[in-house]
């Protein structure tokens, strides 16, 4: 997909989501409109319709504007097989300070190793909230 549906643009702010001195373990991380338009050099207006672009068009991400926390929903896709403990109490730590636990649930739906997903989900609440957006 990010071949064949993304701009040169899309592919630098893709890029810059998964990688930013802001990303955690866990997929879900806090960061500012603000922030994230002074690390790319953009206006906050071309970083909100990015964002726009990424939730919409492209759902590879949920953003919550009230706790400024960003979700990469196939972020999970990516987590190694086999970390052991370390790995889960890793996890656990970064799962205890997410604010939006819809966004766990977002992201917990591409885990494929059962323990790991069952760790996410023992973090968060059954979708019963609208997140606000964009």
């Amino acid at each position: 997909m990010v071949m064949e549906k993304m701009s040169p643009e899309d592919k630098y702010f893709y890029l810059y989501l998964l990688a930013n001195s802001e990303t955690t373990p866990i997929g879900i991380y806090k960061i500012t409109v603000k922030q994230m338009a002074f690390d790319l050099g953009y206006s906050i207006d071309g970083v909100l319709l990015l964002l726009n672009r990424f939730i919409k068009h492209h759902k590879l991400i949920r953003y919550n504007t009230k706790t400024r926390e960003l979700a990469i929903k196939h972020w999970g896709k990516y987590l190694p097989n086999d970390g052991g403990k370390p790995l889960r109490d890793c996890l656990s730590s970064e799962l205890k300070d997410i604010d939006d636990h819809s966004l766990i649930f977002n992201v917990s739906e591409s885990i494929h190793k059962q323990d790991i997903r069952s760790l996410y989900e023992s973090f968060f609440e059954p979708p019963s909230t609208k997140v606000d957006g964009f």
